[in-house]
C-alpha cells in the first residue's frame, strides 16, 4: 500500500496545464499600471462561493495580508462533506508541493552559513551522486555531460525523474521506488542515485525529486534529521505550531478530506486510510522535502509573510533579505527552452523552489499578478504567492484532485481584478 500510495501521489505531482478558467474573459481596458491593489472582500467571497457552487471544490478558504495586516479571510463549503464539517480557519490541509519552498528556505539557511556553494558539485557532499548516467528514449545510457551542481537541485535542472511518464528513465525510477514511505532519506538517496537522469544537468527544466535531494543535503550538512532541523529552525521560530510532517492523532478530525474528480466531473471523497497514511502512520520513515507537510492557513501565512518581509517576521529572522531576493529571481538560462509544463503557470521563470513572474499576463486566461511575484502550489490545488510590488501575500486552501488551475485563476481575478496587469517590469 505504501508503494501504491506514493506512486499515485508522485504521478499527480506532475501537474497538468490548467483547464480554461471558468471566469476567463477578454481584457477590456487595462488597469493603470501603477495602481495599488485594493482588496474587495465581497468579490473574493463571491469567487470562493462560486468554486463550491460549481462543483469544482467541496471546501475552500483564502487569507490575504497586505501592508502588514490581514485584509481578508473567508471560507466556503465543507472540509468534510460526508461528516458535515465546514471549512474553517483552523482546518488542517495537506499542502503537498507547498512543502518545497519550506525545504528551500532550510537549505538556503545553510548556504548563508557557508556550508556549500551554489555551483559546488552535489557529489562533494552526497558522494552517491557522482558518475550519474543519462538514459535516452531507447533505454540506452551514457555518462552525464557534467556533474549535477547544487543550483540544479534548487531550480529543477538536475535531470532527476519524478516518475509518472512512459520514458525508460521514469520506468527505472519507478522500479527503484526511492520515495517509498518506508525509506528514510539516506535510503532514498542511495536509490535515486541509481536511477538514470532524463537529460544532462542544466539542459532542461523538469519537475522532479530534486527537492527531496535538498532535504537529504540539509540532513547531511546540518547533522540533524531533516524533520527536526525544519522544526527547530523554521517552524518553531515562526510560531507555526500546527505545521508538521508528523501530526498527533488528535489532529486528524481537523484534517480536510481530499476529493477526487471522476470522469463525470463529480468529486468523490478519498479513502481516509490513504489520506492519513503520510502523516499519521507510525510506519512512515520518509520525510520528503517535496511534500508531506500538513498546515493550517494561518501557519502557512506566517511562512509567506516571512518571505514578504525579506526573511523576517515579527522580529524573528529566518533568512537575509538578499537571500530571499536570490531565491525569488529567475535562474533559468534563456537556452533552457524545454520547460515541460512550467509555461502553463503563465509568464514565469523559475528561482529556487518558486516560480517567478517575469512578464505581465499575456492572455485573458493567464493568472493575474505583478512582475516580481513568486509562488508555488500543491497537488490538491492549494496555492500561495508573495507580491512585493503590492506588499501582499495570499494563501489558498482546497483539497481538489487532480490539480485544478482554474481555481487559482478565479481567486487571483478576485484579489486583483480581472483586468489587472501590474507594472511592466522592464
Amino acid at each position: 500500500m505504501f508503494r501504491k500510495m506514493i506512486h499515485v501521489a508522485l504521478a499527480a505531482m506532475l501537474l497538468a496545464a490548467p483547464a480554461v478558467p471558468a471566469l476567463a474573459r477578454q481584457i477590456s481596458a487595462p488597469a493603470p499600471q501603477s495602481a495599488d491593489v485594493k482588496i474587495d472582500s465581497a468579490r473574493i467571497d463571491a469567487a470562493l462561493k462560486a468554486m463550491v457552487d460549481s462543483g469544482r471544490a467541496v471546501g475552500v478558504s483564502a487569507l490575504v495580508w497586505q501592508d502588514g495586516r490581514e485584509r481578508y479571510f473567508g471560507a466556503a463549503g465543507m472540509a468534510d462533506r460526508e461528516a458535515g464539517k465546514p471549512m474553517r480557519r483552523d482546518t488542517l490541509v495537506q499542502i503537498y508541493s507547498m512543502t518545497k519552498p519550506v525545504t528551500g528556505v532550510a537549505l538556503m539557511q545553510l548556504w548563508e552559513q557557508g556550508k556549500f556553494g551554489l555551483d559546488d558539485p552535489l557529489s562533494r557532499y552526497l558522494p552517491e551522486f557522482a558518475d550519474m548516467k543519462v538514459m535516452d528514449t531507447q533505454g540506452q545510457t551514457r555518462p552525464a555531460s557534467r556533474p549535477i551542481v547544487i543550483r540544479d537541485i534548487l531550480r529543477h535542472t538536475a535531470g532527476f525523474s519524478y516518475g509518472g511518464t512512459a520514458t525508460p528513465a521514469d520506468a527505472a525510477f519507478t522500479a527503484l521506488d526511492p520515495l517509498n514511505l518506508t525509506n528514510d532519506l539516506s535510503e532514498f538517496g542511495r536509490r535515486l542515485a541509481k536511477a538514470p537522469l532524463l537529460f544532462d544537468p542544466g539542459e532542461r527544466w523538469s519537475y522532479s525529486a530534486a527537492v527531496d535531494v535538498q532535504a537529504l543535503l540539509v540532513e547531511r550538512l546540518s547533522g540533524q534529521p531533516f524533520e527536526a532541523y525544519v522544526k527547530a529552525h523554521i517552524l518553531d521560530p515562526l510560531g507555526m505550531k500546527e505545521t508538521a510532517w508528523t501530526q498527533p492523532e488528535a489532529a486528524f478530525p481537523r484534517l480536510a478530506a481530499v476529493y477526487n474528480k471522476g470522469p463525470d466531473g463529480q468529486l468523490t471523497k478519498e479513502d481516509p486510510a490513504e489520506t492519513r497514511r503520510m502523516n499519521f502512520d507510525p510506519a512512515r520513515r520518509m520525510t520528503m522535502g517535496g511534500a508531506g507537510l500538513v498546515a493550517s492557513i494561518d501557519d502557512y501565512a506566517r511562512f509567506s509573510r516571512m518571505l514578504l518581509g525579506g526573511g523576517s517576521l515579527e522580529g524573528v529572522k529566518i533568512l537575509n533579505p538578499s537571500t530571499v531576493r536570490l531565491m525569488a529571481t529567475d535562474h533559468l538560462d534563456a537556452r533552457v527552452t524545454n520547460r515541460s509544463w512550467l509555461p502553463s503557470k503563465g509568464s514565469v521563470g523559475f528561482g529556487f523552489d518558486f516560480a517567478v513572474r517575469v512578464k505581465q499576463p499575456q492572455t485573458p486566461a493567464e493568472n493575474r499578478g505583478a512582475v516580481g511575484e513568486f509562488f508555488w502550489d500543491g497537488r490538491d490545488s492549494t496555492l500561495f504567492w508573495v507580491d512585493p510590488v503590492n506588499r501582499l501575500t495570499a494563501v489558498f486552501f482546497v483539497q481538489t484532485f487532480p490539480f485544478d488551475g482554474a481555481l487559482h485563476h478565479d481567486l487571483r481575478a478576485a484579489v486583483y481584478g480581472a483586468d489587472y496587469l501590474g507594472p511592466r517590469g522592464d
